[in-house]
Parts: structure tokens; sequence; C-alpha cells
């Protein structure tokens, strides 16, 4: 009886795997930190535009729940940590209690909701995908102006904070759709 359970826990840990799964991890936790890079100042809002949540969303759609929350928790507590993984190479828990706070939590949300509609088999559908990773951008902008408020005027909220976002938000939701076929072949998965 014992042999059989400890045979059982040796099917389930597979001495390889890690060699597997470090790798793969480290290098989408690269994606979303170059996609930190890509980003752009606005003199009207504290908030920039950035690659950022098309790293999180086309991470979550492929990796799942899991995996993309344990590449989200990595960026954070790297730029907590000091390396300038933020957008536009920002570090620090300044950063994380500043005015695009909101926004970085959000990703953590938006990788369980998005990796979690994945891993029930939303990413295999074009329009599924989609909606999931709206869902997702909508879970960011809600962290996001739910903190932001914190910092200017309820008035100037949506100003600084949502509207000039919303054309990147398609743009970004659109390329991470046709991407997403690409990363399943990259992946093995189907």
């Amino acid at each position: 009886m014992f042999e059989n359970n400890r045979s059982t826990a040796y099917a389930l840990i597979k001495p390889d795997s890690i060699f597997k799964e470090v790798p793969l991890l480290i290098g989408f936790n690269l994606i979303l930190v170059l996609c930190s890079y890509i980003s752009i100042n606005l003199s009207f809002s504290p908030v920039p535009i950035t690659g950022q949540t098309f790293g999180v969303l086309l991470i979550a759609m492929a990796l799942g729940k899991t995996r993309s929350v344990a590449v989200v928790t990595a960026y954070l507590l790297e730029g907590l940590a000091g390396l300038p993984v933020f957008a536009g190479g920002a570090a620090g828990f300044g950063v994380l209690i500043g005015p695009t706070g909101g926004y970085l939590l959000g990703f953590l949300a938006a990788a369980y909701i998005v990796g979690t509609l994945a891993d029930k088999g939303w990413d295999k559908n074009f329009l599924k995908s989609t909606i999931a990773m709206t869902l997702g951008t909508a879970v960011i902008f809600i962290f996001g102006l739910s903190w932001l408020v914190r910092f200017m005027p309820l008035e100037a909220l949506f100003i600084t904070g949502f509207y000039p976002f919303i054309p990147g938000a398609m743009l970004k939701l659109a390329v991470a759709g046709l991407i997403l076929p690409s990363l399943w072949s990259f992946l093995g998965r189907k």
C-alpha cells in the first residue's frame, strides 16, 4: 500500500519539469518587463501609456491562472525589490503606493481572472479570448481608477486615467488576439 502511494507521488512530481517550468516563467516575466519599457508619458496624467496591460493579458491567456499569477507576482516583487521593471524602468515601493499603484495591483487580479477563463477553455476561441481579455482590461481600469482617485479630483479622474487609454487598450486586445495562436504553437497547445 505504501509503495502504491509512493508511485502516485512520484508520478505527480516530474524531476525534469522544473527545467521546463522555470525557463518558461522567466521568459514570460521578461516579456512583461519588456512590455513595461514601452512607455509614453502624458503631460496631463501621472499614468503613462504602456505595453504592460498587453503583456499581462497575453501571459494570462497563454499560461492560465497559476502560471500567469506567478509571473505577475514575481514582476511586482522584482519592482518592489528595486529592479527597474515598472513602466519606463521605475522601481520601488513608492511606485506601488503612487498614482499607478492601482493599475499594477490590477495586473495581478487580471492575471487571475483571465487566466482562470483561459483554464476553462476561453483561450481556444478568438471571441471568447477577446471577451476574457476585455474583462481583464476592465479589472485593471477598476483597480487603477479606484487608487488614482486618491491623487486627483474626481472630475479629472476619467480624463487622466481612462479615456486616453481606450484606443490603446483596443489595439492591445486586437494584437494579443492575433499573437495568441502563435503562442499556442510555441507552448505546444492547441
